[in-house]
């Protein structure tokens, strides 16, 4: 007999003795209990088999109506412990999963709140550099380069600067920069306007009020054009009167304007606050604008925002931003 075949015999008899022992095994629990080593393994199959079950289980088995498991629910409850903990960085990647993995869970939206605010103090913060650059002033250099440069705006350099209005530039001089590329996506069927960095959210905001000429459809569009209007007459960056975007965060100054061309030389910041600024970003391919919510605009069309996400959004992008427009698969 050859080597192989004895290992053959023995691999045989191991299988036959495993059948053998599990079917012994089946019949001590299920018809008649036997000694020896079953009896060491299970002294009493009669009480496991015949174990009354859980109250509990056995309620929610016996229920109609099975309950939902919510996976997102968990995750954000999970994502509280961790806030309460102060492990926010732990917390914001729990956040993260139920708004990218689980979106229509019932604790989706206030996921959503809570990463777009923490989102936000770092975006709007000058203390951290995450996303951010910093400028050295040199000779020749104009606010407007500057910005067209970085792919920013006069406000965004304006409002990280903690600037009130745009002074001479000296070269040596240390500006922070944040490019802005961020996308728009725009979902009327959930009223919402989110902000995204390529696949990352950023921020929600919504829609207080939705019209437009037509039927929307699916749509790839970009800003086509940020404007103002002062006192009813539409106005562009002054270099020596800027508007320091509001913000609903802390901490930030409020609104200053002046008009170069109606207000006298002498008009006093607190005078300029009280000028209304109304600023509407037009989208490329459509004629429709996001603006600020009013009383005036009922039934008005365009999508409207409150006006402290207005001022928010006006801020954190710029011309040529992408811009989506979703609908529902049908």
């Amino acid at each position: 007999m050859s080597l192989w075949t004895f290992v053959k015999l023995l691999a045989a008899v191991a299988v036959i003795a495993a059948v053998g022992f599990t079917g012994m095994f089946a019949y001590h629990m299920a018809v008649r209990p036997m000694g020896g080593v079953f009896e060491k393994i299970v002294p009493n199959p009669a009480v496991v088999i015949n174990a009354e079950p859980d109250p509990a289980f056995a309620e929610s088995v016996n229920a109609a109506v099975m309950p939902d498991v919510d996976p997102g629910e968990t995750a954000f409850q999970k994502a509280h412990e961790l806030i309460a903990l102060g492990k926010l960085a732990e917390a914001r990647d729990k956040l993260n999963t139920v708004v990218n993995i689980f979106p229509t869970s019932s604790s989706a939206p206030s996921a959503r709140h809570i990463v777009g605010e923490m989102n936000l103090d770092d975006i709007l913060s000058t203390t951290q550099m995450a996303g951010k650059q910093t400028h050295i002033v040199k000779r020749g250099d104009s606010f407007l380069g500057i910005a067209a440069r970085y792919k920013t705006t006069l406000d965004c350099i304006v409002n990280l600067n903690g600037l009130q209005e745009l002074k001479n530039l000296v070269p040596g001089e240390e500006l922070l920069v944040m490019p802005l590329e961020y996308r728009l996506l725009i979902e009327p069927q959930h009223q919402s306007l989110s902000l995204w960095d390529g696949g990352r959210f950023i921020c929600e905001y919504p829609i207080v009020h939705l019209a437009a000429a037509g039927k929307l459809t699916n749509l790839r569009s970009t800003i086509g054009s940020k404007t103002g209007q002062l006192d009813a007459r539409r106005s562009k960056p002054d270099p020596k009167a800027h508007a320091k975007p509001a913000s609903k965060l802390a901490g930030k100054a409020k609104t200053k304007v002046t008009n170069k061309t109606e207000a006298p030389a002498e008009t006093t910041a607190e005078a300029a606050a009280e000028v209304k600024v109304s600023k509407a970003i037009q989208l490329a391919k459509l004629p429709l604008q996001i603006r600020a919510y009013a009383a005036e605009d009922t039934g008005a069309r365009g999508i409207f925002l409150n006006p402290v996400d207005m001022e928010e959004l006006f801020l954190l992008t710029r011309v040529g931003n992408i811009v989506e427009i979703r609908l529902p698969a049908r």
